[in-house]
């Protein structure tokens, strides 16, 4: 069955994507939550039409996201944590921090879902995070632990 997603879904495409899945997961789950619509010739036409209209507004962005991750590439971002006399964590430093740290030193407003933490943060020390801006488009940091 092929379909268009009308937002991004994680392991599936981007939004405006034409995918092929499987029947029941289109009809059941997909189309729906309204996350997608069928992909018959009214749909695919109209489809055409708005990436059409998204082509030159597509393009700007990019070049703000370029910058935009290089921006967040360049920097560290210290987190604060309760830690205990051996340096171990009292919990762990989440994507929520990471996003509230971004917003705090850079003032940019950015998803917790588009951050991922390469290893589990149990320890104070320096750690790296990969943002997902765009389809293509990722700025790899750093971020320091530190005791509060």
């Amino acid at each position: 069955m092929e379909i268009i997603l009308l937002q991004d879904v994680e392991n599936l495409g981007a939004k405006y994507d034409l995918v092929k899945v499987k029947p029941g997961y289109g009809r059941n789950f997909l189309i729906p939550k309204g996350y997608a619509k069928i992909a018959n010739a009214s749909n695919k036409k109209h489809l055409e039409e708005i990436k059409r209209q998204q082509a030159n507004k597509i393009a700007k962005q990019l070049e703000e996201y370029k910058a935009l991750a290089e921006k967040v590439a360049g920097t560290t971002f210290n987190i604060g944590a309760k830690a205990g006399t051996t340096g171990k964590l009292f919990g762990s430093v989440t994507n929520v921090q990471l996003a509230e740290a971004i917003k705090a030193q850079l003032g940019l407003e950015v998803e917790r879902k588009k951050i991922t933490i390469a290893n589990e943060v149990k320890d104070l020390g320096t750690y790296k995070a990969t943002l997902h801006i765009y389809k293509d488009i990722e700025a790899e940091f750093e971020f320091v632990v530190v005791a509060e």
